[in-house]
């Protein structure tokens, strides 16, 4: 439970480097952790905010940011990890991870963490959020902004989000990217894996090393006209 708003830091340094992340997941203590659900997407998500993202504690209000919706929030610690790094707000509050009076719950509130899109946790809920996103931004004209939405790979056992991988891609929703953190929790299993999933409804889709860096990068930033984003992402399985 949590009743205090983060206040932004200072300043956001993105010179920081990975090797600050496991300090910063060790400053979070305390039962219900989901601490593997944390470390399956810490890998990703540093790539992302240090690399991809076109977001920064300055411009979370932007209209012509970028959009980071954390659909797989019963695991946020690796997220406000990366939040902290970037100069979100101050490291010092990790600490107080899941207490009563912080901001940090067990399930990220867009209301206390400042750069945090949406309230999360409750599994099949990002990416439909993700498509309706993209919708509203071309509503307003706003075609420049990418939505990116990370899900878990047992989150595709939820129906709502195959339809809306069926309707993303006959839109041509060529400003939403999911990124599918695959740590072998599905109940279900696609032919092909679950890239050929989304590539049969149209999207562009590839499988990665979901802890090599740089073929997280070259996977976010590949080119896709005219067809949504999906990278998958393997790491080892949830044990």
């Amino acid at each position: 439970m949590t009743n205090t708003t983060a206040t932004p830091a200072a300043s956001s340094p993105r010179t920081g480097t990975f090797e600050d992340a496991p300090r910063l997941l060790a400053l979070m203590t305390g039962a219900e952790k989901h601490a593997p659900a944390a470390h399956s997407t810490l890998d990703a998500l540093w790539v992302l905010y240090h690399r991809v993202l076109r977001v920064a504690p300055a411009t979370v209000d932007d209209p012509g940011r970028d959009r980071f919706l954390l659909s797989k929030g019963h695991g946020p610690m690796a997220y406000y990890a990366v939040l902290a790094a970037h100069g979100f707000f101050d490291e010092a509050l990790l600490s107080g991870f899941g207490s009563y009076d912080s901001p940090l719950g067990h399930h990220p509130d867009r209301l206390l963490v400042p750069g945090a899109e949406i309230g999360s946790g409750s599994l099949g809920h990002g990416l439909p959020l993700a498509v309706g996103t993209v919708l509203g931004l071309r509503a307003q004209g706003l075609t420049d902004p990418r939505v990116w939405v990370l899900i878990g790979d047992a989150e595709l056992d939820e129906g709502s989000n195959h339809e809306a991988i069926a309707h993303a891609g006959p839109a041509g929703l060529e400003q939403l990217h999911t990124l599918v953190i695959d740590n072998a929790s599905a109940t279900h299993g696609w032919p092909g894996g679950i890239a050929s999933r989304f590539a049969s409804a149209g999207w562009s889709a590839v499988t990665v090393d979901g802890r090599d860096h740089e073929a997280l990068h070259v996977a976010f930033t590949a080119p896709h006209p005219g067809r949504p984003r999906a990278v998958v992402a393997r790491v080892e399985p949830k044990s």
